[in-house]
């Protein structure tokens, strides 16, 4: 894989994504394919600070602040992290990345997605996924999942924005999708982690073919 691939993972609040990124990343290796997981915000020492202001952070933070922060981040991630990586052929998986801006800010944050593409076309400097794996799932499952998993009152800023918030962002990744079909594949993240799993490391070897 001299030119490297990147294989991002997206989705709602309680869709799947650490256990199927650990689930692929466990394949990755038993396959021997020479990889590095990030995830945004984040991956670097700026944007952990940034993840740490944009999730916990008490005060009010507008989607234009968060988009920029996000961009920041990003930008930071593509520079250090994500083009060495590829450079070095290996595969990128990313935990998130700009769908993400495009849904939250954008979708369901009613920014300009416009403005937003500029932007990140100017963050990325042409890093886009060879493939991005959609987990598709609904609110309340979603955050049915979460309750299970920790107190809802531990939830972040953005997981506490709320049922019609969230349901903008899933509809946000579904007209997405529709908008980009070779790119983004939708996974039904309902079924069983397995089957889940199944579905993603199908396609994924579909494209490593072509």
């Amino acid at each position: 894989m001299k030119n490297g691939m990147i294989v991002s993972f997206e989705g709602g609040e309680g869709c799947g994504k650490s256990t199927q990124i650990k689930m692929f990343k466990e394949y990755l290796e038993k396959n021997g394919f020479d990889f590095l997981i990030t995830r945004e915000p984040g991956g670097t020492e700026l944007g952990e600070n940034i993840r740490e202001l944009l999730l916990h952070s008490k005060g009010e933070i507008s989607p234009e602040t968060e988009f920029l922060l996000f961009s920041a981040s990003r930008a930071k991630l593509v520079q250090d992290v994500i083009k060495p990586a590829l450079a070095n052929g290996k595969i990128v998986v990313l935990d998130r990345y700009y769908d993400s801006s495009y849904t939250y800010q954008g979708y369901a944050g009613n920014l300009s997605l416009s403005d937003l593409k500029t932007i990140t076309e100017f963050a990325i400097k042409g890093c886009v996924p060879d493939l991005t794996i959609l987990l598709d799932l609904s609110f309340d499952e979603g955050m049915s999942r979460k309750s299970k998993d920790e107190n809802l009152k531990n939830l972040d800023r953005i997981e506490q924005k709320g049922r019609s918030f969230h349901e903008k962002v899933r509809e946000g990744y579904l007209k997405l999708a529709e908008q980009d079909k070779e790119r983004i594949f939708v996974v039904d993240a309902s079924q069983s982690p397995y089957k889940v799993f199944e579905t993603i490391k199908t396609e994924f070897e579909k494209r490593l073919k072509k």
